[in-house]
């Protein structure tokens, strides 16, 4: 599929407020209801829009601690990536994951209560992987930018 003018600027809108509704993304489009209705549709379809979400206010949750984790491997065989993958996947502290390429295998966005929290986190979750040879974390002081949307 590819994406017209019309497309990206549909998707654009929906970054920065996936509440529009359809009229109302219609008004800014120049577009029918029913024209922006199938378009959505299309683009869902084809993979370009993967969930519709709220962003929280993590301090009013009680999410105090953020941090980053580069994560270090004991071997790196194509089961050991993929069984740490599956693991870490499942920690709801765990906001992202990525491998890396360069000096440490995976980086993680890691979201607690507070350095407690994170503490028991590392010590009962993170560290007794039995792929995980070394875990080096970094804590956020403060966050100057935190965007979702994707400029292109």
């Amino acid at each position: 599929m590819n994406l017209d003018p019309t497309d990206i600027k549909l998707l654009k809108l929906l970054q920065e407020d996936a509440t529009l509704s359809n009229k109302e993304l219609a008004e800014k489009l120049y577009k029918s209801i029913a024209a922006v209705h199938e378009r959505v549709k299309k683009l869902k379809k084809a993979g370009y829009i993967k969930k519709t979400v709220a962003i929280l206010d993590r301090n009013k949750i009680g999410i105090g601690l953020i941090s980053f984790s580069q994560v270090f491997l004991k071997n790196h065989t194509f089961e050991a990536l993929n069984e740490f993958e599956r693991e870490v996947s499942k920690f709801p502290e765990v906001m992202e994951c990525y491998q890396m390429a360069g000096s440490y295998d995976f980086m993680l966005r890691i979201a607690t209560k507070d350095m407690e929290a994170y503490h028991k986190f590392l010590r009962h979750k993170l560290a007794v992987l039995p792929q995980v040879n070394t875990v080096q974390t970094y804590f956020v002081l403060s966050e100057t930018k935190s965007e979702t949307a994707y400029h292109f």
